[in-house]
């Protein structure tokens, strides 16, 4: 009985594999989670668990969406996560003025785990497999991103390569060539792009990814927004039976009122309409950047002085403070992880400036 009522009071979440912060990871350093507009609207991504090798079509009024599987099936909406995390580190660097190209090249470890994966032996085949699909799966498409239209054919990455892999099959480095559509989508910072929360990469179901996806993208900040079941149907590309479906969605519902677990938003089933609703912590997780007067209240842990002394270069740490403080005020934008932000600060300034 005991067992039972622990299973259903479980959270519906993933564990969260890493919960110690790692100063390394260059997502840390105030890179939050962000995405293309196109692929949360559109259901560019198999809800499928197992190899989809099914040929889809999808249009909504002008715009269509073919899609065609790689040899190990669709892209599937967790593939997306890798997508995320290079959208992620482009958007970063573009914020801090710093050109960005197609190509990029990363530590895998580190990819794994920001996107909450295992980093295991298994963890990295899976990246291997995640990554044939996302090269793979075809795309036929005529919407736009950053203002451009293409009808040709393409894949969501061009090219993964794998660098520096150790004996025991996982890779080390990992170059990744993200496709001009991909690539449009960010570079011309044309409100294409969008902050998630961190703990999107811990939703378990595919379905519930959808449907976070939708609410950031159609929802946003406002006071509500709602579906037909129908619309959610089509929107998310699923392809249960609409009854079915209704079923799985009014289950995620009940779940996400008792839990909590998906980020951001409310959901309700009104007959056959499903109303979103962003939560009330929402606009300030969210918000515009903050005013400069506001920087003066910004306190870092002890924890962060500790570990930033190991890389000050024999610099004072009150120094660099300062100049990392006056960097913020140049700005006029207070980073989402301040801690983070320090840290990414004073290794970029004994690069540039060299040890004391």
């Amino acid at each position: 009985m005991n067992q039972e009522l622990e299973k259903y009071d479980r959270t519906p979440l993933l564990p969260e594999r890493h919960p110690e912060p790692d100063f390394f990871i260059c997502d840390i350093f105030d890179a939050a989670p962000k995405s293309d507009t196109a692929s949360m609207e559109h259901p560019l991504f198999t809800l499928a668990t197992k190899p989809d090798m099914t040929d889809r079509m999808y249009q909504n009024g002008d715009s269509y969406i073919r899609l065609r599987p790689s040899p190990d099936g669709l892209a599937t909406v967790h593939d997306r996560d890798i997508l995320i995390y290079c959208i992620s580190q482009c958007m970063h660097r573009l914020n801090n003025g710093q050109q960005v190209h197609k190509t990029l090249r990363f530590n895998a470890h580190d990819l794994l785990k920001v996107t909450n994966r295992d980093t295991s032996k298994r963890g990295y085949a899976l990246l291997k497999t995640a990554l044939g699909r996302l090269q793979g799966t075809q795309i036929e498409t005529n919407v736009t991103t950053g203002g451009l239209e293409q009808t040709d054919l393409f894949s969501f990455i061009d090219r993964a390569k794998f660098i520096r892999e150790t004996h025991d099959g996982r890779m080390q480095g990992l170059e990744i060539t993200l496709s001009d559509w991909v690539f449009n989508a960010m570079h011309e910072k044309s409100g294409d792009i969008l902050t998630l929360s961190k703990d999107y990469f811990r939703l378990r179901k595919p379905l519930e990814r959808r449907l976070y996806e939708l609410a950031r993208k159609c929802c946003g900040q406002s006071s509500k927004w709602h579906f037909r079941v129908e619309t959610l149907h089509k929107r998310t590309g699923s392809t249960s039976r609409p009854k079915e479906f209704k079923r799985m969605l009014k289950k995620i519902i009940d779940d996400n009122d008792k839990h909590q677990h998906i980020p951001d938003y409310t959901f309700k089933m009104e007959d056959n309409l499903v109303v979103i609703r962003p939560r009330g912590e929402f606009s300030e997780i969210y918000k515009e950047p903050e005013s400069v007067d506001a920087i003066d209240k910004i306190f870092l842990a002890p924890k962060t002085f500790d570990i930033a002394r190991k890389f000050a270069g024999g610099y004072d740490l009150y120094f660099l403070e300062s100049q990392w403080r006056e960097m913020l005020t140049s700005k006029n934008a207070i980073p989402e992880n301040v801690d983070a932000s320090f840290m990414g600060y004073v290794k970029w300034y004994i690069t540039k400036h060299g040890k004391a």
